[in-house]
């Protein structure tokens, strides 16, 4: 069993899972902002992503990153369950305009990439667990525990943390390295989590647990804005 934030985030057994940080989700002009919803907590939040993501690669920690595909040419992804929501709480997306395209700049990561040697999942629903391959990407690796990274605190990276905890995977869930469109909804979710599927902790609590860290620069791990 492991007790401890550290022992949760041994390198050898962790990955961090970086959810949904496209366009559609975090730059003017995508999905979200055409809606009119407030990306300033999202946008704010990318810096300490990117730091954290470089600490975690020099503490030799898998990185996985999840990415959307929703409309298509011909639909083959959107049933008329998920159209009808759209249709009746949403402004626009999935309906009058397409999201997270596949070979398009809404679909695309938003101001960080992955590596040639990093994981890429596509996803077709809110749970990255959801008919895809991540459980044997991460049970291939060795990996115990997830650290919920990306976009949006409260819909897939919170549904993909539930996933996790139901199929017996540690999750470490960031308090800033995650985020939504509101702070009310984000401080929810992190209560949700804490109290039911995981531990919540801050980038520099995990980054203290890495070792390697140390010879990093402590400029370069600050994660304040």
């Amino acid at each position: 069993m492991l007790n401890t934030l550290a022992e949760k985030v041994r390198p050898e057994h962790c990955a961090v899972l970086l959810v949904d940080v496209q366009n559609d989700f975090c730059a003017d002009g995508g999905a979200i902002h055409r809606e009119g919803r407030d990306l300033s907590l999202v946008q704010a939040m990318i810096p300490r992503l990117e730091r954290f993501l470089g600490a975690a690669r020099a503490a030799g920690v898998k990185c996985v990153w999840i990415k959307n595909v929703y409309n298509t040419g011909p639909n083959w992804y959107l049933s008329e369950v998920w159209l009808e929501q759209a249709r009746r709480r949403r402004k626009g997306a999935y309906v009058q305009y397409p999201v997270c395209e596949p070979g398009e700049w809404n679909g695309d990561f938003f101001q960080i990439r992955p590596r040639a040697d990093e994981a890429v999942v596509t996803k077709h629903r809110y749970g990255a667990f959801e008919s895809t391959d991540l459980d044997l990407v991460l049970r291939s690796q060795g990996i115990r525990t997830v650290i919920m990274t990306g976009i949006a605190t409260n819909v897939c990276v919170e549904t993909t943390a539930r996933q996790a905890f139901l199929r017996d995977y540690y999750v470490v869930f960031t308090s800033d390295c995650t985020a939504t469109f509101t702070q009310v909804e984000h401080d929810t979710t992190l209560n949700n989590i804490d109290q039911f599927f995981g531990q919540v902790a801050s980038a520099e609590d995990v980054l203290a647990c890495w070792p390697a860290c140390g010879s990093i620069p402590a400029a370069r791990l600050r994660m304040a804005p």
